[in-house]
């Protein structure tokens, strides 16, 4: 399944061409996917505006793309949820037992041991 024609938001998109959250951004950008960068340092990156929380998004997303430490990751399943989103991709390395356990008591489909950008033909 591809998740072009849906919106994604990236947690923790990042403004430092290293990271992943920046490759990954600047890859889904280019690619026409409908993607919200999410960083609570927030500022503009590629042109596009970065949300300090999933909270600030005009229109709630089909899933969120989490790129973070598995910490990290871990409190960031609340705001999902309190989002209204019910489906959270965890890249591999922001997975933990704790994260993928708290995203499903709360009712979320979790996908995780897979990368999104490979399942989705990009890389």
């Amino acid at each position: 399944m591809t998740y072009k024609d849906k919106l994604i938001a990236l947690v923790g998109v990042s403004a430092n061409k290293s990271k992943m959250g920046y490759k990954m951004f600047e890859d889904l950008l280019q690619n026409g996917f409908n993607v919200k960068g999410v960083n609570p340092k927030n500022g503009v990156i590629l042109g596009q505006r970065i949300y300090r929380n999933l909270s600030e998004l005009e229109d709630k997303p089909d899933i969120a793309v989490v790129v973070v430490k598995p910490e990290i990751t871990e409190k960031i399943i609340d705001d999902v949820n309190n989002a209204g989103i019910k489906k959270i991709w965890m890249q591999p390395g922001s997975e933990s037992e704790n994260a993928i356990k708290k995203a499903l008591n709360y009712g979320m489909e979790v996908i995780h041991g897979k990368c999104f950008m490979s399942e989705n033909g990009i890389w």
